[in-house]
């Protein structure tokens, strides 16, 4: 590997962020957890759905074999937002009558997790809902000196360039933050290894700066304008619902699940 990509990597800290689905190929070399974030609203569609019992499958956008995915898995199909039924959209999750076994696509986070699983033992989706229950579950059940890749999804401009998104931002930072109050993460070169990278650090002082005003942010941002505007302010409001979530959801067999 070059110089560039070795610095990229953010080596030699446990604790890293990066954004996109090119930042999580070259932060996730090497971890033992990779934490995905895609607050509006990939993972607080998940952090919805799994606290209600059900299994979420992502999967990559607009592929068209979703329809044959959905039933080789006996699995509800997720569509458009707006369409009616089930849709990237956590109030259509939450207001379901019923709920078990869900395929969600999406362009950032489901695509993302779904690329990852392909390289990383353990993937969990976390959102503002259960950034705090997740970081609690990894102090408690794994491993001191786990190598933890936080990748917050941001959006695409219409041209496909990455467009970074504050809420993701806010939601990894609230999972760093989570962490550094479990004592994890806090090494320091006399430990022989490093902690937080400089980034994770950043995204942990987004989080603790915008946390007072949290639903304002949410409301005002890009992403969350966007939705409004488009009639789901009930999505947003989901999504603002710190620590409302207690299931983690970590992928496993295909799909993301409690634990």
């Amino acid at each position: 590997m070059t110089m560039a990509g070795t610095v990229h990597r953010q080596l030699p800290f446990t604790v890293r962020f990066e954004w996109g689905l090119d930042g999580a190929r070259a932060v996730a070399s090497g971890a033992d957890l990779a934490v995905v974030v895609d607050v509006l609203t990939f993972t607080t569609c998940v952090s919805v759905a799994v606290d209600r019992g059900a299994i979420v499958f992502p999967y990559a956008w607009k592929d068209a074999g979703a329809e044959d995915f959905a039933a080789h898995h006996d699995a509800q199909l997720a569509g458009p937002r707006g369409g009616g039924g089930l849709s990237l959209s956590p109030s259509s999750l939450r207001d379901a009558r019923s709920l078990s076994r869900v395929v969600l696509p999406s362009p950032n986070g489901s695509s993302i997790a779904y690329e990852l699983a392909q390289e990383v033992p353990l993937i969990a989706a976390v959102s503002l809902r259960n950034a705090a229950a997740t970081a609690e579950w990894v102090a408690a059940e794994l491993p001191p000196d786990l190598v933890v890749a936080v990748i917050a999804a941001g959006e695409l401009w219409p041209g496909g360039s990455l467009r970074p998104a504050l809420e993701d931002q806010i939601g990894a930072g609230a999972f760093i933050a989570g962490l550094a109050a479990a004592g994890r993460g806090g090494f320091t070169p006399e430990d022989g290894r490093e902690g937080f990278s400089p980034e994770a650090d950043a995204a942990m002082a987004v989080f603790n700066a915008v946390e007072p005003r949290l639903h304002h942010a949410l409301r005002d941002c890009s992403s969350g304008r966007e939705l409004i505007g488009t009639g789901h302010a009930d999505d947003v409001e989901i999504a603002a619902e710190l620590d409302a979530g207690t299931a983690v959801a970590l992928l496993r067999d295909g799909a993301f699940q409690q634990p």
